[in-house]
């Protein structure tokens, strides 16, 4: 598929900073949203309803006051059987399904595994409570996102790129594909994998303990090629989620900018390594002095500890106040007027939403999650229903920086087996329809990191 023109306004774009966030859904934050694709409505309630297998009731969208909320499985399967062919009604049968695996051999104990630890990675809850996978929050709870959206941009279809859990949601993140491979520093010997691709430094100890774990190409290649700067920013302190999505609770892993993880995987990368661009991978501190001085690179990706991640566990209000925090300090800093702010969260969680996912190859789209443009060249109070996904701000870099250079085995130097070249599939929008790029006229919104709920 040849490449679209690409619209000059968006070189008014100097610097991309992309923040990822954990597990919601998009009727799960913006369910409510006037204008937005969110639930339908009837009486001014959420209309629609799912079955409860235990009780043999249906169940639906409720808000839900608590600000540490529980979610359910997120792994391949999870996806495929709470999307169940198009009828949106597996997400309280898999959380339940999930929460009696977690019972299962321990039916003597009142409480689950791990339930009442602040430590753990997951529920917190009585066994015999109900899952939380239908509730949903609003202004009263995220009223800094809320606020995003009014002023700047809300998409209403972005897609997570694939079915599952934040390991192959970040490896599409930053290249488009999650795969393993027998020899990780031949593309070719890459083969596709949503539900078990390689990671940390466990795995690489094991299999590969002088080398990397990714051979295939992502995108820091194309950058390094054509002098484009980037980094990776990490919030040390304990990784966000457990090791495959399919389980509710576990303990998590160190963060650390030079430990490859599940949310951390570019280290991992053969590009990363034999481009001598390890240095890259560094503190969110080094992103914030980079930020207030003026001197951010072309492409930033963020990503939080478990404390600020939004990750069922961790209290909400802490990540949106992190975000908060990460925004205002581009809003008062000397890159402002030339930077486009991505904001999204990698993969449901578990929550519900009533929007089928389109396929456009065999590892998706996955389900919607919320996603957000803030920029003063966005659009303001703009809702954009275009299908999007992850795939969109590869696109969206690789039109800015690289003269729409692609991540395409055909001509990137580097040919591996992926499936689908992402950013091309006719399904996917443009990310450049969110900004009016003659006339950059909002202003920075700053917001108190703590705002009264």
């Amino acid at each position: 598929m040849a490449n679209p023109p690409i619209d000059p306004g968006i070189h008014a774009i100097k610097h991309v900073v992309l923040i990822m966030q954990e597990n919601r859904s998009f009727d799960s934050y913006f369910g409510t949203y006037p204008g937005a694709d969110g639930y339908p409505m009837k009486a001014g309630r959420p209309a629609v309803c799912i079955p409860d297998p235990v009780s043999h009731h249906c169940v639906r969208p409720v808000h839900d006051k608590d600000l540490r909320n529980e979610g359910g499985p997120h792994g391949p399967q999870n996806a495929l059987r709470d999307i169940d062919g198009g009828k949106m009604d597996g997400f309280v049968r898999e959380a339940i399904a999930a929460k009696l695996a977690l019972a299962h051999g321990e039916r003597l104990k009142r409480r689950i595994r791990g339930c009442a630890d602040s430590e753990t990675v997951g529920p917190r809850c009585e066994l015999g409570s109900p899952v939380d996978v239908m509730g949903y929050h609003d202004s009263r709870d995220i009223p800094n996102y809320w606020a995003y959206a009014r002023n700047y941009v809300l998409q209403d279809r972005m897609f997570e790129p694939n079915y599952g859990w934040s390991l192959p949601s970040h490896l599409f993140e930053v290249s488009a594909w999650s795969a393993r491979c027998s020899r990780p520093t031949d593309p070719s010997s890459c083969r596709n994998d949503l539900s078990d691709p390689p990671e940390g430094p466990a795995a690489t100890r094991k299999r590969f303990p002088h080398g990397p774990l990714y051979g295939w190409t992502d995108l820091t290649y194309l950058l390094h090629r054509a002098g484009v700067s980037w980094g990776y920013y990490v919030v040390p302190g304990r990784e966000p989620d457990c090791d495959d999505g399919g389980t509710l609770t576990c303990r998590p892993h160190p963060l650390k900018t030079s430990t490859p993880s599940v949310w951390n995987p570019l280290p991992d990368f053969t590009t990363v390594r034999r481009d001598g661009q390890l240095g890259n991978v560094a503190s969110v501190s080094r992103f914030v002095r980079e930020a207030q001085t003026g001197k951010l690179p072309a492409v930033s990706w963020i990503v939080p500890d478990f404390t600020h991640s939004e990750h069922p566990g961790a209290l909400i209000g802490k990540g949106q106040a992190w975000v908060t925090h990460l925004v205002n300090t581009v809003m008062q800093g000397p890159d402002w007027g030339s930077t486009a702010i991505f904001i999204a969260w990698d993969d449901w969680g578990g929550f519900y939403d009533h929007v089928v996912p389109p396929r456009v190859d065999h590892n998706g789209y996955g389900l919607r999650v919320p996603a957000l443009v803030i920029s003063p060249y966005a659009k303001r109070g703009y809702i954009d229903h275009q299908t999007l996904s992850f795939d969109a701000y590869l696109r969206f870099i690789e039109d800015d920086f690289l003269g729409g250079s692609r991540l395409d085995p055909r001509t990137d130097g580097r040919p591996d087996p992926r499936p689908t070249v992402r950013e091309t599939v006719p399904q996917l929008g443009n990310l450049a329809a969110d900004f009016d790029f003659s006339d950059p006229q909002l202003k920075p919104l700053l917001l108190p990191p703590n705002p009264r709920p």
